[in-house]
């Protein structure tokens, strides 16, 4: 029997406008909802405030680092409120990708795969 998909409030976080705005338009498409967040200090700013399912965190931002803010996600996490953490970069950097998924993230996703990669991230996270 194949499992209900469900509408996801996702979150954003990254500091390119255009890519928040692509993301932003992928994600309204496929039937879920989206908060977008240019810093890492905005969201965590208002994460308690939410039950997020996923997050779409970038790791090179302005200010505290994507690494760092999925560290102090992670530390504040409840076993009621834990949503997947996607890693979305540039970087491909082998060393980064396992300290993120050692830190907790489930993905590590490089930008020009992203929005290959989106449907599948929604899809799984979805039937969860």
């Amino acid at each position: 029997m194949q499992k209900q998909e469900r509408s996801l409030l996702i979150a954003v976080v990254e500091d390119n406008p255009r890519i928040r705005q692509l993301l932003e338009e992928e994600i309204l498409d496929e039937g879920h909802r989206m908060l977008s967040f240019p810093t890492a200090e905005e969201f965590l700013a208002t994460f308690d405030q939410q039950a997020i399912d996923l997050v779409l965190l970038d790791l090179m931002l302005p200010g505290m680092d994507g690494l760092s803010c999925l560290q102090q996600l992670t530390e504040r996490q409840s076993t009621n409120c834990k949503p997947r953490v996607v890693i979305v970069t540039a970087l491909n950097d082998d060393e980064k990708r396992q300290q993120a998924l050692a830190a907790g993230a489930e993905d590590y996703v490089l930008k020009p795969d992203l929005f290959l990669r989106l449907p599948e991230i929604l899809n799984s996270s979805a039937q969860d």
